[in-house]
């Protein structure tokens, strides 16, 4: 985002300020990128794609993983599984190349209905203070009151409102996110992967893939704004265990 990848002082001019001022902490601006994009609740908006009764089998070109070989996906209530769920997030960096980051920490709930879609519902969430980026000075950064403000702001969270199949296991979610303190209307994309029984666990899991983009100053986060862009991209990875 505001910072280089590489290790070099130099950093170029821009709007009167070189890059080096650019990567202290504004305290006149509000906070964070995303939240996640809760994920964090944005992923597990994913898992109500899955309503669709030819969710059993994974999208063509896609290679069959062991655990997607199953008859049908289960109906039930599943929680997210915090350790295989993931908001990855890209930003456009001076207009000059993207960079991006992951926010983790997933928790919350899913009922899933593949029979009906329409009756799945989504509430999850993901914990702000695990966002990383491969600079740790402005991983801090992000973290903290100039940005996401994780203290305060501990949690991103996506609710869903509406599901809509669109193929073969495919669907657009629709629902809210709240992050930062302010709740906005966020589509997403998703896509199943596959479902059976994790190998490991042992417990009936169900996997999904999902996209979908934010403008991150409607969230009241407007640090360096256009310069660090705007728009922010978001691809998520979502899994999902069955509860008995």
């Amino acid at each position: 985002m505001n910072q280089r990848l590489d290790a070099r002082d130099e950093r170029p001019q821009i709007g009167g300020k070189s890059g080096a001022d650019l990567a202290a902490p504004a305290s006149n601006q509000r906070k964070p990128i995303m939240k996640h994009i809760s994920v964090a609740a944005l992923v597990a908006a994913l898992v109500l794609g899955a309503g669709s009764a030819s969710l059993a089998k994974p999208p063509a070109g896609q290679n069959e993983a062991p655990a997607s070989r199953s008859v049908g996906v289960k109906a039930g209530d599943y929680l997210a599984e915090p350790y295989h769920t993931q908001v990855l997030f890209s930003v456009s960096h001076f207009g000059l190349s993207n960079f991006s980051g992951v926010v983790t920490g997933a928790s919350g709930s899913l009922k899933l209905d593949p029979a009906h879609p329409a009756n799945s519902k989504l509430d999850v969430s993901v914990e702000t203070a695990t966002i990383l980026t491969p600079v740790e000075k402005l991983t801090g950064e992000l973290r903290g009151a100039d940005w996401l403000d994780a203290e305060k702001y501990p949690k991103a969270t996506f609710v869903s409102t509406k599901v809509i199949p669109t193929g073969a296991g495919q669907a657009t979610i629709e629902g809210n996110l709240t992050l930062h303190g302010v709740t906005r209307p966020l589509t997403l994309h998703a896509r199943f992967v596959g479902a059976g029984v994790n190998p490991i666990t042992k417990g009936y899991t169900v996997g999904f893939d999902g996209e979908g983009a934010i403008k991150r100053t409607e969230f009241g986060v407007k640090t360096y704004a256009p310069m660090i862009g705007d728009t922010v991209h978001l691809t998520i990875h979502g899994a999902f265990e069955l509860q008995h």
